[in-house]
């Protein structure tokens, strides 16, 4: 890429804040849930079943927002998504009717789906090999500030301009950015070859086609691992507003430094979880164990989100979620770090878009049931106990299809497959 450190390090900042607007975009029904539920008459079920529609139109979409980011480049793909993501936004406050929110929140789920790829494509355009694993790691931390952000902004907005108001302005903020990027990346050239980085060339019996992926164990073994945890990430993104509201009577306004609180944890999870297993690998520790070991640490920090449905203290569950998504951050760290470790370059594209597609599908699931459960009345006991053993699942399922981690890597380094 043709631009100078500077410029390099402003379109990072731009693309943190894109991840940002992502996770405010999708984040503001749930904060917002007490105020809409009551103006639409919607029932538990009824959002539920929003979320879950969000949802799966983001896993379809996830099966071609590769191809077409690919075709845009990434200084056409950014603008356009994010562009695209905020008008479906900025229809959420036109919405009258539930067939309307049904069409706008579809809509939104399948343009953020580009959010993804396109970040990946744009740090690896700008970054130089050596510096991308610290870019992924920081966009993925800083990207968290979005749901921090979220309930610390939203409410006040809402309270002073209505529930509308606020899609309405955080999509407006959207489409400044893409004007914004526009202006930013006037000249450059994303083709271009990145500063010190060296030719790599594939192996030709390297085949990334729909095929050699699905009979391949390791994407498996990451697609089902992602299935597992993601629900956690998923249920409580969702509905964790509404778990402080229903559990201990928050309301929209007192719903802020909770939920803040608890993914600003998640953000030192993800630095932790990356940080640490990087260090252990830079003094020579063994790649199975290192990674394997995360992975457990991170599962066993899960287990006790089931206490946070039996105090009384908003402040001890906000510790506990807190921590739980602290570990997840780090578990979804590690598991995307996996796939470097043991995927060939040419197919580690394809096996996160796979990972993240079964991932999205596992959220639908867990979204509808617990809207069901809820309507049902009997709460978020299934929910919390199923969240306990997710990680342990998942770990064990990694376990059973890649025993030994260090002999694909040691496969790819011989240019096998």
């Amino acid at each position: 890429m043709t631009a100078s450190p500077v410029r390099r390090w402003l379109l990072f900042a731009l693309i943190v804040t894109a991840g940002v607007l992502n996770y405010v975009d999708r984040q503001i029904i749930a904060v917002l849930k007490p105020l809409i539920e009551v103006d639409m008459g919607w029932t538990d079920r009824d959002y539920g079943t929003l979320a879950s529609l969000f949802q799966l139109s983001a896993a379809v979409a996830f099966v071609g927002t590769g191809w077409i980011v690919d075709r845009l480049g990434v200084r056409w793909a950014n603008p356009i998504g994010v562009a695209a993501w905020s008008l479906a936004a900025i229809g959420h406050a036109w919405a009258r009717s539930w067939t309307q929110f049904v069409a706008v929140r579809l809509a939104l789920g399948a343009t953020e789906a580009m959010g993804t790829p396109t970040g990946v494509k744009t740090i690896a355009a700008i970054f130089p090999p050596n510096r991308r694993s610290a870019g992924f790691g920081l966009a993925n931390a800083a990207s968290n500030c979005g749901a921090i952000v979220t309930p610390l902004i939203v409410p006040a907005i809402a309270l002073a301009w209505g529930w509308r108001g606020a899609f309405l302005i955080t999509g407006v903020l959207g489409l400044l950015w893409a004007v914004g990027w526009l202006v930013v990346t006037r000249g450059i050239r994303f083709d271009a070859p990145v500063v010190d980085e060296p030719v790599v060339d594939v192996p030709a019996r390297v085949d990334p086609s729909s095929y050699v992926l699905l009979r391949d164990r390791r994407s498996w073994a990451v697609a089902i691992a992602k299935l597992l945890s993601d629900q956690t990430w998923w249920l409580l993104l969702f509905w964790m507003p509404d778990f402080f509201h229903r559990r201990f009577g928050l309301d929209v306004a007192a719903l802020a430094v909770p939920l803040a609180t608890v993914y600003a944890c998640a953000a030192i999870g993800s630095v932790i979880g990356g940080t640490v297993p990087a260090r252990l690998l830079d003094r020579g520790y063994d790649l199975d164990k290192v990674r394997k070991g995360a992975l457990l640490v991170s599962a066993l920090l899960v287990l006790p989100i089931p206490l946070a449905l039996l105090t009384t203290d908003y402040r001890i569950a906000t510790a506990i979620l807190g921590l739980v998504l602290a570990a997840h951050q780090g578990f979804s760290t590690n598991i995307f770090a996996l796939i470097a470790d043991v995927v060939p370059p040419a197919r580690v594209g394809s096996v996160t878009a796979f990972g993240a597609l079964v991932g999205n599908l596992g959220g639908m699931a867990i979204l509808y049931t617990a809207g069901v459960l809820l309507s049902a009345g009997i709460g978020y006991w299934p929910l919390f106990l199923f969240a306990a053993i997710s990680y342990l699942l998942a770990l064990g399922f990694v376990r059973v299809m890649l025993p030994r981690l260090g002999r694909y890597r040691d496969a790819i380094a011989a240019g096998a497959d």
